[in-house]
């Protein structure tokens, strides 16, 4: 699946996985993020921490007519207040690909998967 996007140049079509890679690096670069998760967590409840290029495993992107709808899958670090960092990723996120994809999202899902204690 793709977002399409229509401006008077012509039709764009920007997929999936791009608009995740872009929403999952500006989440990542938030403090109290340790990285991103996978949607499906492992049989033990164990949360993998994903690597820049498997962004796309953790954030689901939905449209739903002229609604564009991201929900994403993170790890926090450990003494950091939750509800703080799910708000600056949500605000980031939104922020981000309004200004490099000109796209306007309706909503940011955040799901913590799971909280880590950063070595010093």
């Amino acid at each position: 699946m793709s977002i399409e996007l229509k401006t008077k140049y012509g039709h764009i079509d920007i997929s999936n996985e791009v608009i995740a890679t872009i929403a999952g690096g500006a989440a990542v670069d938030c403090y109290g993020i340790v990285g991103m998760a996978s949607k499906k967590q492992l049989k033990d409840g164990i949360a993998e921490i994903l690597k820049k290029e498997n962004f796309a495993k953790g954030i689901v992107v939905r449209q739903e007519g002229d609604q564009v709808h991201i929900d994403m899958y993170i790890i926090v670090s450990y003494g950091t207040k939750i509800s703080e960092v799910a708000h600056n990723v949500q605000t980031k996120v939104k922020y981000t690909l309004n200004k490099t994809v000109g796209l306007e999202v309706d909503s940011v899902n955040i799901f913590v998967q799971g909280v880590r204690v950063l070595n010093p």
